[in-house]
């Protein structure tokens, strides 16, 4: 078995059988558990980042474990599997960092850390999965590992919300596999490598597409995910910007712009519901008061931004999709983080009860404005590169009233981030709670983030220099 192949069961197995050994590591004692669980993530990272020199050279390792019936687990590293697992493995172990002091003083610390872990290796396996039946496995794996994250602190408001996300993902996963099903008995395997390039019946494509827009918290399924905003921010920052949203529309590129040919006029059908979907959530972030619902509200239409790219059908748009996943992974889940960071001081989710904040938390207020620019999409952040290439390439198709709503989506974007700026660092104080830093750690890792976004700005300041890269031997429906 040659290098690449370990690495590629190592990235999937280690954190997936990784997370059933924290409680153990917990019995030893409290920093042994935090140091395994920390070393998993940053272990699974480099696994799957050392994948990156094979796909970039345009070559693919594959693996199988054989099952009867032909639903073989099949694991696949190319461009898009490894591109997508290094950005969720990276952010999920910042996180993991952050969350060394961030919930130190919180219950069921060896669990969360567990599911944190778990839900790392579900992704991992979703992603290099090239089998539909382990996408949808691992696919209902994270979805375990979100209901109990997402129900952390374990107040009936708590599980209720925790219960409605798993029922709003879970009922779109049923309906992602009646597709499954339709295909298997369309063409009798399940082998994504073997349907590239067949055609995708207007059923089977629409069962799975309800289960991508669901996860992805896309219009109409996307009330779940503000309202996942009740658990810890490192929970939140996970679900919104490493893993859980971005399993959609990475179903959505594999299934749709790598594997098959999408029916006449489902990518248009797609577009215009991503649009509604950008705007009715940006509406939504103009006018909210709760921050980590506010930013919640932002990822909703900035995966309809993401959606635009990937069902354009052209590589520059493709190309600035997937790049629009790391910009917008790494500025996420440093917003998310900059607001655990101000809850824990300020004592409250309120933006109205906060204001001046800048004054006494100027490096979490300083790493906020960074990250904030990235997604608002202005140049030098590398947030500005994926959107100008997310819109070249849509206004090939000549769409105007889907480009229309999208720019209208993107100028709202800059309002409610300045908004939201402005009413936690700026005007008038609240006067509540006991406005300070976070810890080192927690600083840390949030400027990290923040300088990260700045710094892949200036190494794509060429972006058409990406597009041919990033598409090496991928999509079918790309011109």
């Amino acid at each position: 078995m040659d290098l690449p192949i370990q690495m590629l069961i190592t990235a999937v197995a280690v954190p997936v059988f990784g997370a059933f050994l924290i409680p153990i590591a917990a019995k030893v004692s409290v920093p042994t558990r935090n140091a395994f669980a920390v070393l998993l993530g940053l272990f699974t990272f480099f696994a799957a980042a050392s994948l990156m020199k094979l796909v970039v050279g345009g070559q693919t390792a594959s693996w199988t474990l054989a099952f009867p019936r032909g639903f073989d687990l099949i694991l696949h590293a190319d461009m898009l599997s490894v591109f997508m697992a290094s950005i969720s493995a990276f952010v999920s172990a910042i996180i993991l960092i952050y969350s060394l002091d961030y919930i130190s003083h919180y219950d069921n610390q060896t669990e969360y850390y567990a599911m944190v872990v778990l839900f790392l290796g579900s992704m991992m396996g979703l992603v290099f999965s090239a089998s539909l039946l382990w996408m949808y496995v691992f696919w209902e794996m994270t979805g375990f590992a979100s209901w109990r994250l997402v129900g952390f602190f374990r107040s009936d408001k708590d599980v209720a919300k925790a219960n409605k996300t798993i029922l709003v993902t879970v009922f779109g996963a049923l309906c992602m596999l009646v597709g499954i099903i339709m295909i298997y008995f369309d063409y009798g395997t399940l082998d994504l490598r073997a349907l590239h390039g067949q055609a995708i019946s207007y059923a089977a494509a629409g069962f799975i597409l309800v289960g991508i827009l669901s996860k992805s918290a896309t219009l109409p399924f996307s009330t779940w995910l503000p309202d996942a905003g009740v658990a810890p921010s490192t929970v939140t920052s996970l679900l919104h910007a490493a893993v859980l949203v971005k399993i959609g529309v990475y179903a959505y590129a594999r299934i749709f712009g790598v594997t098959f040919a999408a029916p006449d006029g489902f990518s248009t059908a797609v577009l215009y519901i991503a649009g509604a979907s950008a705007l009715v959530s940006a509406g939504a972030a103009l006018i909210d008061t709760d921050i980590k619902r506010i930013i919640a509200y932002s990822t909703i239409s900035q995966l309809a931004f993401i959606f635009l790219g990937l069902a354009s059908g052209n590589k520059t748009a493709f190309a600035g999709a997937l790049l629009y996943i790391l910009m917008h992974s790494i500025a996420k889940a440093g917003l998310f983080l900059c607001a655990g960071i101000i809850e824990q001081n300020a004592h409250t989710k309120d933006i109205n009860q906060m204001g001046g904040l800048f004054s006494s938390m100027p490096v979490t207020g300083a790493a906020f404005a960074l990250c904030s620019l990235s997604v608002m999409g202005i140049p030098p952040f590398g947030g500005f590169f994926s959107k100008f290439m997310v819109f070249s390439g849509a206004a090939q198709n000549g769409n105007l009233p889907v480009l229309l709503m999208f720019l209208a989506g993107a100028v709202m974007t800059l309002l409610y981030l300045v908004r939201l700026f402005y009413k936690i660092f700026l005007g008038e104080p609240g006067g509540h709670g006991n406005p300070k830093e976070g810890s080192y750690t927690m600083v840390a890792s949030v400027m990290a983030l923040a300088l990260i976004g700045l710094a892949l700005g200036a190494l794509i300041y060429y972006p058409s220099a990406y597009t041919e890269l990033l598409t090496n031997n991928l999509g079918v429906n790309l011109q």
